[in-house]
């Protein structure tokens, strides 16, 4: 237990260190929110679906929160490349306290991640409908951390260096993100696009938090915490067995 302590905490120092990495991680969502919110505003209004920046910022938040948590499993690379990883590995600890204290650590973070995007949407006029539900709001970011925080450690966990990074980034990461629905609907899809959009974890995510500050889903709350769940009990013990095999 103490290891994970440790592990946890380190990666809660080495993001609350760093100023100028919690300023970078918030351009991208502040661009989206900013640009689209407000630039696609009036298309969304004339077609009938009301405010596109109360639609957009459950979405934005996700995707905060998503590449927060892949991003720091995905710091394995960093670890093995620079030598911590190896010194972790000859302690003498379990390799699992190892990965569960990183995939907390990446949890912290990201819903830290997730939480500052909130305040930004609420500054620039975001409006959850019912306060009440706020707290459930942070439960589907945890359970969306959870997922890609234990996908980012099993994936990390089976490259060796930083050149596969581009590659998983724009086959895994991007096209999670884009299939959610966080800047679209999921209602009145083809059947292609529908199966690719229930396939992913993160819909279930989004929904969830548009379910609990807007009080529209497609799908119920039930259902995506139950998925959200299920997803990060299979990739939890995915990315155990991948970590466990790690050499040095």
């Amino acid at each position: 237990m103490t290891a994970i302590y440790v592990l946890w905490l380190r990666e809660l120092k080495r993001y609350t260190r760093s100023r100028s990495q919690i300023i970078a991680s918030l351009g991208q969502p502040m661009l989206y929110l900013l640009v689209l919110g407000f630039g696609l505003g009036s298309v969304f209004q004339r077609a009938g679906f009301g405010s596109y920046l109360q639609f957009i910022a459950p979405g934005i938040i996700g995707m905060s929160v998503l590449f927060s948590s892949i991003f720091s499993g995905l710091g394995l690379l960093w670890d093995r490349q620079f030598g911590f990883l190896k010194e972790m590995l000859v302690a003498p600890v379990p390799r699992i306290e190892i990965m569960i204290g990183r995939t907390l650590g990446g949890m912290t973070v990201s819903v830290i991640q997730g939480l500052l995007v909130l305040i930004i949407a609420l500054i620039v006029g975001f409006r959850p409908v019912n306060w009440g539900h706020f707290p459930m709001a942070i439960v589907f970011m945890l359970g969306i951390s959870l997922v890609f925080a234990a996908l980012g450690v099993a994936v990390g966990s089976s490259l060796q260096d930083m050149q596969g990074f581009q590659l998983i980034m724009n086959f895994l990461v991007m096209p999670i993100y884009f299939l959610s629905g966080a800047m679209f609907p999921l209602s009145g899809q083809g059947w292609a696009l529908k199966i690719a959009t229930r396939i992913d974890p993160l819909s279930y995510g989004i929904d969830g938090m548009r379910s609990m500050l807007l009080g529209s889903s497609t799908f119920s709350p039930v259902t995506d915490i139950v998925v959200l769940a299920c997803a990060g009990a299979v990739l939890l013990v995915v990315g155990a067995y991948r970590f466990s095999k790690i050499e040095i």
